[in-house]
């Protein structure tokens, strides 16, 4: 049987019942999708028992799950930051300590010792101290991709278009399947995404990918609305598929565009910091400063009197997935993933404010833990948190499940 496609208007229930599902399937996906609980935590802790980092671009979401193989217009790949829905100019520290608890849930995951997590703040801190180096902020990240880290890279340099289609639109025919994740648009929704893929910004971006001349046609095929990611349910998101190029879709080729709304930022931000005050020229002003792989491949439009980002996806474009590991894995990986937000961060910081701040993330070292002590309290504090707003979640989930 056929699943029940949601028209415009209950389009919202089905997407919340979708978030409460994901949510409650583990305490590591709770965390990568609860990210108001985390801001909430950051706004509650006094000043002063966090370093104060300089005012850059963060990630705002920086976890495991953000983090992955993306390629850059010529088809080069890196390990990189994945998305920047929450991106703000802020305290890096918050990126810190984000991605440190988003790892240390998935070792509880993985169920091992305590000790990994207390030795994997001390190598995510040494990852991302030598991050904070003009040489190495220009260079790779620290240390070397692990297992789970080159299967994933490795993936992802020999994955194509066919690879793409059918894991994203089920097939390589030129359409979109209606069905569970993609649903009907209304004719107000076509006619603008028609009108979008018409303007002159729009055809440059796509026209500027993947060795296309400047000027092929652009076609729209198909286009869908999007039940995608997690916290982000409940915003615009559109899957368009193109003919890009000289006749048919054969001859030519087709490529797979994500429109998707960017909402206001709940991350906290500086408060003198200077920023577009349209979310989608945030987000990718954010992604061209954190991941230019992934920033150059993106556009700000406006799309039903909405802020929306069009980008591109790409074969090679995947998210890190972790959820079993060794014990060595999860403490190498937590140090090359620190390391390459380090660099991103470092980036944007000249030699002198480099040293800086890597002399304040050295204070309120113990003698027995080489982690800072704010570190270790942060993650030790939002993992409790956590497991019980994760298991309050579940019961209400289990709750309203026996309800219908």
């Amino acid at each position: 049987m056929k699943p029940k496609i949601p028209r415009t208007g209950e389009r919202q229930a089905v997407l919340d019942a979708r978030r409460n599902l994901k949510m409650a399937q583990s305490a590591h996906a709770y965390v990568r999708g609860n990210t108001l609980k985390f801001y909430e935590w950051l706004e509650s802790t006094e000043r002063g028992s966090l370093p104060e980092g300089p005012p850059i671009w963060i990630c705002g979401d920086c976890h495991l799950g953000n983090l992955g193989p993306v390629a850059n217009a010529k088809g080069n790949v890196e390990i990189a930051i994945r998305d920047l829905d929450q991106t703000v100019i802020g305290n890096p520290a918050h990126d810190l300590i984000r991605l440190a608890l988003s790892l240390a849930t998935a070792v509880r995951g993985s169920d091992l010792p305590g000790v990994t997590t207390a030795r994997m703040l001390e190598r995510m801190i040494e990852g991302y101290q030598e991050a904070l180096s003009t040489k190495s902020s220009k260079g790779k990240a620290s240390g070397s991709p692990t297992k789970p880290i080159r299967f994933v890279l490795k993936q992802a340099l020999s994955r194509n278009w066919r690879h793409l289609a059918e894991e994203r639109i089920e097939g390589v025919s030129p359409s979109i399947p209606l069905g569970e994740r993609f649903w009907a648009l209304s004719k107000e929704e076509k006619r603008e995404v028609r009108r979008v893929f018409e303007t002159e910004s729009v055809r440059k971006l796509i026209t500027g990918l993947q060795r296309r001349d400047d000027d092929d046609d652009i076609e729209v095929l198909d286009c869908a609305y999007w039940m995608k990611g997690c916290s982000s349910l409940g915003r615009l998101r559109y899957a368009v598929l193109l003919r890009v190029g000289k006749g048919d879709h054969k001859k030519a080729g087709l490529c797979l565009i994500d429109l998707k709304e960017a909402g206001k930022a709940a991350a906290p931000r500086y408060a003198d910091a200077a920023m577009p005050r349209d979310n989608a020229k945030r987000v990718v002003e954010g992604a061209c400063k954190l991941s230019p792989y992934l920033g150059q491949r993106m556009l700000p439009i406006t799309f039903l009197d909405r802020p929306v980002v069009v980008r591109e996806l790409l074969p090679q474009d995947l998210k890190l997935e972790m959820d079993q590991l060794t014990s060595e894995e999860a403490v190498e990986s937590a140090r090359f993933l620190a390391g390459v937000v380090g660099r991103a961060h470092a980036s944007q910081l000249d030699a002198k404010s480099q040293n800086q701040w890597r002399s304040e993330l050295n204070h309120s070292r113990s003698k027995g833990l080489n982690a800072p002590s704010w570190l270790w309290r942060s993650v030790v504090d939002l993992i409790s948190i956590h497991e019980r707003a994760y298991l309050e979640h579940c019961r209400q989930f289990a709750s309203s499940a026996e309800k219908t």
